[in-house]
């Protein structure tokens, strides 16, 4: 999945639920992909820290984040 198809389907699912904060959403969105996409997210997510192992999903949360976060820019 690419980047710009992850902050599509963040965007979907946000307006799906707006009351869920950021981190909800990506999880959410985690916990859909299953055990492929969570593996898959925390990879990158890994490599682009630099890091050998950890947690797969609260790394896989952390990257949608990263990556929403990070294409977001900065805020106004």
């Amino acid at each position: 999945m690419t980047a710009e198809e992850l902050i599509i389907e963040f965007a979907l699912t946000r307006l799906d639920h707006p009351d869920l904060d950021f981190e909800e959403i990506a999880a959410l969105l985690v916990r859909r992909g299953g055990p492929e996409r969570e593996l898959e997210f925390a990879s990158r997510n890994l490599a682009d820290r630099g890091e050998l192992r950890g947690a797969t999903f609260p790394t896989a949360v952390e990257y949608v984040l990263r990556v929403v976060l990070t294409l977001r820019g900065p805020s106004d």
